[in-house]
């Protein structure tokens, strides 16, 4: 049993981060770029660019388990990217803006808990990881 209830975990983990790169950031480069180009990212297609590679290996390697600490730390490199650049809560005059902002910043910090879990506890039960091994 904790086998799939670790794969639907890290499942359910990972969908933000590919559905954010492959039905987002993707599909709307362009626009994604002007955004982040408006908040101050320096290079931003280049940077995009690096962080949809991130979103997707870094989500695959968390969902399979193969590699899992290094997908985590890529995830977790993204998530403190995206939070310090665009959900600065504390720049917010606008209540309604500043609260949105800050329900995102805690959830950022939240998935990073679970990616800093990961590198240091690996991915679990049902992972590549585990399998490979135990082969040795």
């Amino acid at each position: 049993m904790n086998v799939y209830l670790n794969l639907l975990g890290r499942f359910f983990l990972v969908l933000i981060f590919l559905m954010s790169a492959v039905g987002n950031k993707i599909p709307h480069f362009s626009g994604t770029t002007e955004y982040m180009r408006a908040e101050g990212v320096p290079a931003p297609a280049l940077l995009l660019a690096g962080a949809i590679l991130f979103l997707i290996a870094g989500g695959l390697s968390v969902l399979v388990g193969y590699k899992a600490r290094i997908g985590a730390a890529l995830l977790l490199v993204f998530l403190m990217l995206a939070t310090y650049w665009f959900h600065d809560f504390w720049t917010f005059e606008d209540a309604q803006a500043r609260q949105m902002q800050t329900i995102n910043f805690m959830k950022n910090l939240a998935l990073m808990g679970a990616m800093l879990m990961i590198i240091a506890r690996g991915a679990g039960a049902g992972s590549l990881d585990r399998r490979f091994s135990k082969l040795d």
